[in-house]
Formats: C-alpha cells, sequence, structure tokens
C-alpha cells in the first residue's frame, strides 16, 4: 500500500529493473502509486516481477531488451509510452561493473562498460525527454551513478571511465532542459547489497558465504547500502516533493570523498 501517493498516476520507466536494485526502485515507485515498466535482458526476472507488482494492485509491464544497444535503448522508452501513453519519470539503473585495469581492460571490455553505462542511459534520455517536450510536459529522470565517478579503484577503470562520463552527461541533461521542467538528478551509490554486487564478489575476488558480514563489520553504519533504501531516494528524486533540484548528483554513501584520517 503507498505511504503518501508520491508517484500517483505517474508512469514510471525502471530501465534495468528486473533485479537488484532497480527491482527495488520498481517496487518502491508502484508502492508510491506510479504504474510501471520495468527493462532487462531476461524475460523469466520481468514477468516474475510484473506479476509480483499487479498482485499488490499496480499497473506493470516488462520490456525485454539489452540497454548496451542504442536502437534497444530508445525502443524501450518507446514500448513504455505505447503502453501507458507517457514516460512521466526514467530511472536508468543498468549497468555493468566487470573489473578491469589501465594496463589490463581490452577494447572490448571498455566499450562494453561504455554502451551500458553511458551511451545507453544517453538514449533511453533523449527519446523520454522527446516524448515529455513533445507532450509539453514537466518530467524527472534518476540517473543511478556511482562513487567510482569520483575517481575509484585501480581495478574499476572502465568502470569509472563510463559513470565519470554519466555524470557531466546528467548536468548537461539537466542544464539544457530546465526550462522545459525535466528534472534531471543523479545518485552517486556506495557500496550495495545486491545480488549482482554477490556474484561480482565471488567472481572476482574470492569471496565466500559471509563477505556480507565482513565488509558489515568494517563499514561505519554497521552494514552495506540497502536497496530499499536507495529506492526510497530514487522515489523522492522521481516526485514533486523533491522541489525545483535539478542537475544534483548525490553522494549516497558513508564515506566522504576527499576527508582522511
Amino acid at each position: 500500500m503507498a505511504l503518501v501517493d508520491l508517484l500517483r498516476d505517474k508512469v514510471v520507466l525502471v530501465v534495468g529493473g528486473t533485479s537488484g536494485l532497480g527491482a527495488a526502485i520498481a517496487r518502491a515507485a508502484a508502492r508510491e502509486g506510479a504504474a510501471v515498466v520495468v527493462t532487462g535482458r531476461r524475460p523469466d526476472r520481468g514477468d516474475q516481477l510484473v506479476s509480483e507488482l499487479e498482485e499488490t494492485g499496480a499497473s506493470a509491464a516488462y520490456v525485454q531488451g539489452d540497454v548496451g544497444d542504442a536502437a534497444e535503448a530508445t525502443r524501450m522508452v518507446e514500448a513504455a509510452v505505447e503502453r501507458f501513453g507517457r514516460v512521466d519519470c526514467l530511472v536508468n539503473c543498468a549497468g555493468i561493473t566487470t573489473r578491469g585495469t589501465l594496463l589490463d581492460t581490452t577494447q572490448e571490455l571498455f566499450d562494453e562498460h561504455i554502451a551500458t553505462n553511458l551511451r545507453g542511459p544517453f538514449f533511453t534520455m533523449q527519446a523520454a525527454v522527446r516524448d515529455m517536450v513533445g507532450r509539453g510536459a514537466a518530467g524527472t529522470i534518476v540517473n543511478i551513478i556511482t562513487m567510482t565517478s569520483h575517481g575509484g579503484q585501480p581495478y574499476l577503470a572502465p568502470y569509472a571511465a563510463s559513470k565519470g562520463g554519466l555524470v557531466t552527461l546528467t548536468k548537461n541533461a539537466a542544464h539544457a532542459h530546465r526550462f522545459d521542467r525535466i528534472r534531471i538528478n543523479g545518485l552517486n551509490i556506495g557500496w550495495t547489497e545486491t545480488e549482482g554486487e554477490d556474484a561480482i564478489q565471488r567472481r572476482f575476488h574470492g569471496a565466500g558465504d559471509d563477505w556480507v558480514e565482513k565488509a558489515n563489520a568494517g563499514l561505519p553504519m554497521g552494514k552495506l547500502g540497502q536497496p530499499d533504501e536507495i529506492a526510497d531516494a530514487v522515489v523522492f528524486l522521481l516526485s514533486d516533493r523533491s522541489g525545483v533540484v535539478t542537475g544534483s548528483v548525490i553522494d549516497w554513501d558513508q564515506t566522504v570523498p576527499g576527508t582522511y584520517d
């Protein structure tokens, strides 16, 4: 049940919304009264989430596609408009964090990061803003970015490059469309507990079943970031409750860039 109806009667498109943080955002948006469209590459996950949302009384739809393909990124938005007549809110949540340093990153790995983490959001934003401008309607966009956009670890070189570009794109687009009443903001999220992060930790860092417990013990707040908490912040930025804020990239983390012990 919606708490305060922050997104009542809005159509929210969550790109990369079938699992992890994206699914948490989709659930939060539906809870707050929105019709929700989620995209992703796996129909089984998409259909399962749509069924879950519909059981709560929400209107929901799944669009299969890979945001790393520019044409598919545009088509996802067009499919949402076809299904619900418009897109009021867009969340770019799809992303990859495959490891690579400056020295060992291949051209293929670099291009994959740029395609998914930067080019895809560019073209979903383009299509969504075209819909909003074409209707003469206000809208909101939230890009899920990362604290790594401040620089990051050596083994995240292509990831840092792609997400750093998304920071600049967020601000550029926000400036360009502020008089269209389209607000565009971003969240630099920190280390977050998701099934995707679990897979990354096991694949690249040899993590065992107790990795979350060990990670929690070393963090200031005693826990990793939680998807439902981030989802609440995203809903706030999508909603009128966040006022006139646009072009902001907020550090959503428990570390403070530029400080030292």
